[in-house]
């Protein structure tokens, strides 16, 4: 079976965003030991998964190939099937994605052979991969900023247990704490 990996970034107190979306809690630019620590958890990564918002920003940034990225991250980011998420798209605009309905698709997907899926985001679905149970991995780069409220990682409303596998600080600030399902 595959593996999902999550990776996303996180305020100290648990947000993806701050208040009204504002996303300008992410002023640490990444070191070179958090490129280092990205490329391990992309080499086995066969597939990208995406909610719908995040897609509609994420895919034309990165098939602008943006000058401040390194080559092989925007090779990554472009030659790797992607998956969205969405309730309301039924075709992909973009190339090289696919668009499903709902997470039995992605737990289809995770069922099937190959390499392991990335899961990036956005909010709404981070939280109902981690509410059904379909995480195996979640890397959260920890910004060393609170931001009082924001959109929260975790879903709301019942414990959802973890285990610390490792916490990896790097020299810019920020902290990947990888965490995995309780008992998993």
């Amino acid at each position: 079976m595959r593996r999902l990996v999550l990776q996303t970034q996180t305020t100290l107190d648990g947000f993806m965003t701050g208040p009204d979306g504002a996303m300008d809690w992410m002023t640490y630019p990444w070191s070179d030991d958090v490129g280092a620590y990205v490329d391990q958890l992309m080499a086995p990564v066969d597939t990208i998964v995406l909610g719908r918002h995040l897609a509609e920003g994420f895919i034309p940034h990165w098939a602008s190939e943006p000058a401040d990225e390194p080559q092989d991250a925007i090779d990554f980011m472009n030659r790797t099937p992607r998956v969205v998420v969405s309730r309301t798209l039924t075709t992909s605009p973009w190339e090289n994605a696919t668009v499903v309905d709902s997470l039995d698709a992605v737990r289809a997907l995770k069922e099937a052979d190959g390499g392991d899926l990335i899961a990036y985001g956005g909010g709404e679905l981070v939280r109902s991969l981690l509410a059904e149970g379909l995480v195996d991995d979640a890397h959260l780069f920890v910004n060393p900023t609170a931001t009082g409220g924001g959109m929260p990682v975790f879903p709301q409303g019942a414990a959802t247990r973890f285990r610390t596998a490792a916490v990896t600080p790097f020299r810019c600030g920020i902290t990947a704490v990888h965490l995995q399902p309780a008992g998993g």
